[in-house]
This record gives C-alpha cells, structure tokens and sequence, in this order.
C-alpha cells in the first residue's frame, strides 16, 4: 500500500491517523466526562486533568500534520454512484469536524494556561502560555470546550453512522477503503494489470 492516497484508495498514513486519533479524542472526551465526576479528595483529580492536557497537545500536532497532509494529499473521490448532495454533505461534515477539533484544542489550551503557568507534556517538553488574563478566561473557555466537545461527539456518532450505512446498505467501498482492504475496483484494476502484463509476456514468448 502506498504512503499517498489514489483516486481510489486512501495510502497507509491517513489510514493510521485516522485510526490512531479516532479512538484517542473518543477516549479524551471520556476522560473529560468521568473528570468531573471527581472529587477534591480523589488521586485522579489532579493527574486526570494532567494526563487530558499532556494528550490534548500531543494530538493537535497531530492534527496539525493530519491537516497539512490532506492540503498536499487529497482524498479520494467518493464512491461510484453516490448522490453529489451527499458526496457534497460528507465534505462539509469532514470540514466542520477537523474545525471543531481545533476550537476544543485551542479552547482546552486558554483553560489550562488561564493561571499564566505553561503546559507539562509528560516531562518531554511544555508549552508556554501566550494568552492570558482575560476575564472569566478559564470559565468562558470551559464552557465552549464541553459544548463543542458534545457536539464533536454528535457528529463523530453520525460520521461513523453514515460509514456503516455506505458498508451494509448502498454496499460500496467507502468504508473498506479507510480500512485499508482492497476494494473491489482495485481488485479488477489489478487483475487487468496482470493480465494485460501475461498477454505480453506470452506475445513476446510465442514470436
């Protein structure tokens, strides 16, 4: 499998981090529900929130790189014969998802840095707080980070809805592609290839 995508196929890099950061930000969105359910006096109420702002950092550069690599990378185009509203839909939904990933980070970077003290990346590194002393910063900025990370979630819920549905109902290869499984016109791409490659090869043979 290729590194870049195709017309047709999706390469191994947006493969993985699609894969890779899917699971992580549902995972997050967990660990930011069960935070609050937290006491004072519990172990976890000071090394969650330490532990949600080291990975919250670790995938927006993620996400940063996932967004630079689709602008040099387009996706492939949609499957054959589906309607261009919802080729057009599922571009839009893509949009306002990676718009949304963005907003809770940097939303989830004003609370944390609130206080003007910088961001402790598991001991590896730490980002310095730039923006601070607005008033009701960390409460302002707590409240648009849940809506948006609820609204994430909604969406994240219809995105996965809307890949099973392509799969089980219209049966197309929308979702064995971001799988990585051969699809189907791959397939027969690759069976001519071979062969269109054994008819030459016999051709030359035979002279």
């Amino acid at each position: 499998m290729s590194a870049r995508n195709s017309d047709k196929q999706y390469g191994w890099v947006a493969i993985v981090l699609h894969w890779f950061m899917a699971p992580a930000i549902i995972g997050m969105f967990a660990l930011g529900w069960w935070m609050r359910q937290l006491s004072y006096y519990d172990p976890w109420y000071r090394q969650g929130p330490e532990l949600h702002k080291g990975i919250g950092i670790l995938l927006l550069g993620l996400l940063l790189f996932r967004l630079l690599w689709k602008l040099a990378n387009p996706s492939p185009a949609a499957a054959a014969n589906t309607p261009r509203w919802q080729a057009l839909a599922a571009r839009a939904a893509h949009g306002v998802i990676y718009l949304l990933l963005l907003a809770i980070m940097c939303s989830g970077y004003l609370i944390s840095t609130a206080d003007g003290r910088p961001i402790d990346v598991f001991g590896w590194f730490s980002v310095p707080a730039t923006i601070q002393g607005f008033a009701n910063q960390e409460d302002i900025a707590g409240e648009i980070h849940e809506i948006l990370a609820w609204t994430l979630m909604a969406l994240v819920a219809l995105h996965a809805l809307a890949a099973l549905k392509h799969h089980f109902f219209d049966r197309d290869a929308t979702l064995r592609r971001m799988l990585g499984l051969r699809t189907k016109a791959a397939s027969s791409d690759n069976h001519s290839q071979t062969r269109a490659t054994l008819s030459s090869v016999t051709a030359t043979t035979t002279k």
